[in-house]
């Protein structure tokens, strides 16, 4: 049996499906596509899917990947791009399928793309002016406290027009995720900022050598 990853981008309105949906969507979208996948035993068989370090709602992400398994013999995987992107709603695109490199727990790393409105240039450089910048983080033992600045001391960033441009690399996977929603709601802290003019796109997952992960 080989374990093939899918990896496909989450854009637009499909950045609202939530992981248990997209669970459902790809669920679908794989039994329309008769692709060869294997399915658990027992009473109730569904398709075996695993989705590598899950994307927040509304977020979208140029990098999502998904593990199924098949006992196909042999493996041939130039038509499952076609064949699955064909069953796939609009905003989700599948970019590249092939048999399994990383294993989901070498992630390490995030990067991701922000853009915000021109007028946080200041509640940026408040923010890389301050010492410290405390934020709440939930977690499955209740509400841990960190401080931000320990990972992400200055934040770099470029204006065109109206827009501010923002690239960051965040610790995630099992040990420490942390997503760029919290440095949003960090930055309302020092003055007024419109969350709904801005936008988070993932670009990147990487190991803890700052390689990328396959």
């Amino acid at each position: 049996m080989t374990t093939v990853r899918i990896w496909f981008e989450k854009r637009g309105e499909a950045a609202y499906i939530s992981l248990l949906d997209l669970q459902r969507v790809m669920h679908r979208a794989l039994k329309r596509s008769g692709l060869p996948v294997w399915y658990t035993l027992g009473f109730n068989p569904h398709i075996y899917l695993t989705f590598a370090c899950p994307l927040s709602l509304g977020q979208e992400s140029l990098c999502e990947s998904c593990d199924v398994k098949t006992e196909a013999e042999p493996l041939d995987l130039s038509g499952w791009q076609d064949a699955l992107s064909a069953c796939l709603p609009r905003g989700l695109v599948v970019k590249r399928v092939a048999p399994v490199g990383d294993k989901a727990a070498a992630i390490a790393y995030s990067s991701y793309a922000v853009t915000m409105p021109a007028t946080a240039a200041p509640l940026l450089e408040a923010y890389n002016a301050a010492e410290s910048a405390p934020v709440t983080k939930k977690t499955k033992s209740g509400p841990k406290t960190l401080d931000l600045k320990a990972h992400l001391p200055k934040i770099e960033y470029r204006q065109e027009e109206d827009t501010l441009y923002l690239l960051l690399c965040l610790p995630a996977g099992d040990g420490l995720n942390l997503n760029p929603a919290l440095l949003l709601e960090h930055l309302k802290t020092y003055g007024e900022l419109p969350i709904w003019q801005c936008s988070i796109l993932r670009t990147g997952l990487y190991k803890a050598d700052k390689t990328e992960f396959c």
